[in-house]
């Protein structure tokens, strides 16, 4: 089933009306009814009872997304949510690795120990504690030096920044963040396909297809790097969509000069 994107929109924010100067546009998004006036929507193009929320020149009317450019924006909002829960993540695992690192040897007696109390355990269900792989890796993880943990978290804050930026500038759907996410994102590719070299998990699967698929879209439907006529087709693309949407509504065929 097709989602109208419009009227979707306006359920949640509300219409947006709008009563032009040049008296051919007014009166055909203007009616009177038994109950008063009406303004036509510029998103959605139903009629809204009551006072419009601006007048003015034709060319001054409100920019109002709608249709594809309200899908792309709801499309870079879940990317942006996405982006900010990972961006989280990442500084909490940052914090972890500096904690660690300043207090190694207690955390390593810690790990011992616990590990030494559920040997038996894990030994009842015929799993050799010893020989694990998890296991295994905390373990080199203790031999790692203070300053290459620091380094670790380091990088780890930057690389959450980076993300962070990049969730608040797409939920702004600000043009600079996508360019920031496809070159960002396209960037961390060839280390995601080399861990799935490593070892293959649904998760690391699921990312790589995510990424993948958040740098076409961006990069195609935005028209970043010059792809599909650039930011001139993507400004008129926005022109048609919502500027020009007075003299749409009113049945006036728009001037392409």
């Amino acid at each position: 089933m097709a989602i109208d994107w419009d009227r979707r929109h306006c359920a949640r924010k509300g219409h947006v009306t709008y009563a032009p100067d040049d008296p051919r546009l007014r009166v055909r998004l203007h009616a009177q009814t038994a109950v008063g006036e009406t303004w036509r929507c510029l998103r959605c193009g139903d009629f809204v009872l009551g006072e419009p929320h601006g007048s003015g020149p034709a060319a001054d009317a409100p920019l109002v997304p709608r249709g594809k450019v309200l899908r792309d924006l709801f499309i870079l909002r879940f990317l942006a949510i996405e982006r900010a829960v990972r961006g989280v993540f990442i500084v909490l695992v940052a914090v972890a690795v500096w904690k660690f690192s300043n207090s190694q040897d207690a955390v390593r007696r810690l790990f011992n120990e616990y590990l030494d109390a559920f040997r038996p355990v894990f030994k009842h269900f015929h799993y050799d504690l010893d020989h694990s792989p998890v296991v295994g890796s905390i373990q080199k993880a203790f031999g790692y030096k203070h300053s290459t943990l620091l380094l670790v978290a380091g990088l780890l804050l930057a690389y959450a920044l980076i993300e962070l930026v990049e969730a608040v500038g797409l939920w702004y759907a600000k043009r600079w963040a996508e360019y920031l996410t496809v070159v960002a994102t396209a960037a961390f590719l060839p280390l995601e396909i080399w861990e799935l070299t490593e070892k293959v998990s649904y998760l690391k699967i699921a990312t790589l297809v995510l990424n993948v698929l958040a740098v076409l879209y961006i990069a195609l439907a935005k028209r970043l790097f010059g792809l599909r006529g650039g930011r001139r087709a993507f400004d008129e693309e926005r022109q048609s969509a919502s500027l020009l949407e007075v003299e749409e509504s009113a049945g006036v065929q728009p001037s392409l000069s």
